[in-house]
């Protein structure tokens, strides 16, 4: 297992996302997933930067870090060969080092140019379609693709790196899961569940997993418990809203009802390093086999302290091996 770190665009400004993955990197976590979002879940959080352009300054600032989106919409908002052309360049500025996370989207983000924002299972359809566009482009040479939602004609990667770019796709449910298990090189999740199953079966069973988990360190477990309601009561929806829903706005509207004890049983909150163990131990019990870690609110400095104090040397003899 591996651990990494989650670079939230919706609570950070350009720069201390790149800042925080030079943290990461020094602090020992192999790898990153940074969000790639229009909108942030509430006005709270108050950010979101464009993350193509974070992702540039980040392969200029860190050495060895492996850096993914988590996750890229390739379908609505920006068509998939823009998307593709992205994904090369970034790759080319971290050869070695890049990899593309994309999903099916949330119409928070993806509904602004005024697109149609369909049902669920027309967005794997598309997102099925993307990829395969994405692929295409990224052999090289002049192509064109006439399908159900995409038209390219005549375009060519230019720009592209030396080796395969690994492209993993986000799964929550079973059909999800297994469109995952199909057409990507690994899975992106948020908890262990029955879309992993999907994934294996689907022919996934040899290939990287990646779940994230969400923690808000504090020096106190009351602290980090106010500080994680402020900051995230996002966590604490579940089904379809997140999905759904349009508008930072509306978020705020969904989660009037979140108190602490509802965000604390969510995210892991406070200092007892034990706490975040178990759960990253349970994440890999579930079968992920890369881990990334959200860290709610602004004290990061304190998070890659405490982690690199007490989880890291403490995880990765347990883990080696798995």
């Amino acid at each position: 297992m591996e651990i990494g770190y989650a670079l939230s665009s919706e609570e950070t400004s350009p720069n201390d996302l790149v800042d925080f993955a030079v943290r990461a990197e020094d602090s020992g976590f192999s790898f990153a997933l940074i969000s790639d979002h229009f909108h942030p879940w509430i006005d709270a959080q108050g950010q979101s930067p464009f993350v193509w352009s974070v992702i540039g300054g980040i392969a200029r600032a860190t050495r060895k870090l492996r850096l993914g989106t988590g996750v890229t919409c390739p379908t609505v908002r920006i068509h998939p060969a823009i998307i593709a052309q992205a994904a090369a360049t970034s790759a080319c500025m971290m050869p070695g080092r890049f990899f593309l996370g994309v999903g099916s989207g949330e119409k928070l983000n993806e509904h602004i140019t005024g697109s149609r924002w369909p049902e669920v299972d027309v967005r794997l359809e598309m997102l099925a379609e993307a990829v395969e566009v994405i692929r295409l482009l990224w052999e090289g040479g002049n192509k064109s693709h006439h399908g159900r939602h995409y038209t390219v004609e005549n375009a060519r990667i230019y720009t592209l790196p030396d080796e395969p770019i690994p492209l993993y796709v986000a799964a929550g449910g079973e059909k999800a899961g297994e469109l995952a298990g199909k057409i990507g090189d690994g899975l992106i999740g948020t908890s262990p569940g029955p879309h992993m199953e999907a994934f294996d079966r689907a022919g996934g069973r040899e290939k990287p997993k990646y779940g994230q988990i969400t923690v808000c360190y504090a020096s106190g477990e009351a602290e980090a418990r106010r500080t994680a309601l402020e900051w995230w009561p996002n966590a604490a929806l579940d089904g379809e809203l997140n999905q759904e829903l349009p508008s930072p706005g509306h978020f705020k509207q969904a989660t009037s009802w979140v108190d602490e004890d509802a965000i604390a049983g969510r995210i892991i909150c406070g200092p007892d390093p034990q706490k975040h163990i178990d759960r990253l131990r349970e994440y890999a019990d579930g079968g992920f086999t890369h881990i990334y870690v959200h860290q709610v609110g602004p004290d990061q400095e304190g998070f890659f302290e405490f982690y690199e104090r007490e989880i890291l040397p403490r995880m990765v003899p347990a883990t080696a091996g798995r």
